[in-house]
């Protein structure tokens, strides 16, 4: 009976050891999770639980707490505050998410001070990475995108085209890039049009574009509530009756808005680095999970650079816990893995993923549901503006 006793009071005690030995690594997770961009919240909470439940929530030894914090949208100062807070009052020893590259370079000061490996989820403009060497991208670049889709337009016998972006970082790269690529290639761009954060009621850029009768218009909008907007006054506006093609960035039609756009938008062609219906068993996995955890949620590359963002995270504390700094950094850099996406590494100059882009076409699924269908690929494209 003694013996007993003694044996149970022991397992206790190694079970006592075993605990207070494993320690929990917090990180800090930025995101809009109200407003008119909440999508990427959920979208990024949405994969990261997908991943936790295919992998666990510890690594190496280290259970992982995650913090979340609502940026609300594109609010530097917001950002920075928040961060502040997971650094000094939560204790974070690292970052991840961000959708906004004005919030990315408002973060940057604060993870350069205090060595916080920083994982980008979306925020998309090449010179983020240039601020701090704490910045990690899985998502892409505007020109890594937009760069292809000018190759693809001109070799499909489109020789004019009028641009409208967003106007800040991500729209000046995609207009930037995908401009020099035409231009090379011998085509013509008539009109450049750059339009406030805040627009709502497009209209007006689309009569002046559809007055101009190019043969296709080239835009980058965030995705979202605008992104949809924009996309539905290209097909109120007569544009697609006019003949004039639609291109743009995968942000104009990712998944949580494809099936709203209705049948108006079949046709349209963007160019981006994942798209959920990519025929690959990695992508099936992803999907069949997350419709176990959250049936009838859509994925789309919010949830694609979450996914992939979560699991370099990982990576990171696998290899050096909660000490982080440059070291977890530079236990990624040269990292290779299959996503969802296809085959991707993290590159060791420019620290964002070297990943496929693909030409995609909305059309009408075997479920006759609307999808971005795949019709080309452009392998292993890098961050085409990191030496611009």
């Amino acid at each position: 009976m003694k013996f007993t006793h003694r044996l149970a009071v022991a397992a206790v005690v190694a079970a006592i050891a075993q605990s207070a030995g494993a320690d929990t690594v917090k990180i800090g997770i930025l995101a809009p999770f109200s407003g008119p961009f909440a999508m990427y919240g959920t979208q990024f909470k949405q994969a990261i639980e997908v991943y936790q439940a295919q992998n666990g929530t510890s690594v190496g030894g280290h259970d992982i707490e995650l913090i979340y914090k609502d940026t609300g949208g594109p609010n530097p100062d917001v950002a920075k505050q928040l961060a502040q807070e997971l650094l000094i009052k939560d204790g974070v020893k690292y970052l991840g998410g961000i959708v906004f590259t004005p919030n990315a370079m408002a973060v940057a000061p604060l993870i350069n001070q205090s060595k916080t490996p920083t994982v980008l989820f979306n925020a998309a403009t090449s010179v983020i990475n240039a601020k701090s060497p704490f910045f990690v991208r899985t998502s892409m670049t505007l020109p890594q995108v937009s760069a292809p889709m000018a190759d693809w337009a001109f070799a499909h016998g489109i020789k004019t085209v009028a641009t409208a972006v967003t106007d800040y970082g991500p729209g000046i790269d995609a207009e930037t890039a995908f401009t020099k690529e035409f231009t090379a290639k011998g085509g013509k761009v008539v009109d450049a049009i750059r339009m406030p954060i805040q627009t709502t009621d497009f209209g007006p850029f689309m009569q002046r574009i559809k007055t101009e009768a190019p043969n296709a218009l080239f835009a980058f909008i965030p995705a979202g509530a605008p992104a949809f907007a924009f996309t539905k006054a290209y097909s109120d506006n007569g544009l697609k009756a006019a003949g004039i093609q639609a291109l743009g960035t995968g942000d104009i039609n990712d998944e949580t808005t494809l099936e709203g756009l209705g049948d108006a938008s079949i046709g349209i062609i963007t160019s981006h680095h994942y798209s959920m219906a990519h025929d690959s068993a990695e992508n099936k996995a992803f999907i069949a999970e997350l419709q176990k955890l959250h049936p009838g949620a859509v994925s789309n590359f919010a949830s694609i650079g979450a996914y992939d963002g979560i699991k370099v995270l990982y990576k990171m504390i696998e290899t050096t816990g909660a000490s982080g700094g440059e070291p977890a950094v530079k236990s990624v850099l040269g990292m290779s893995w299959v996503s969802p996406r296809g085959p991707v590494t993290i590159d060791p100059t420019n620290r964002t993923v070297t990943q496929n882009v693909y030409i995609r076409a909305i059309t009408k699924g075997a479920d006759g549901k609307l999808e971005n269908k795949e019709i080309d690929t452009f392998p292993n494209v890098p961050d085409l503006g990191w030496a611009n």
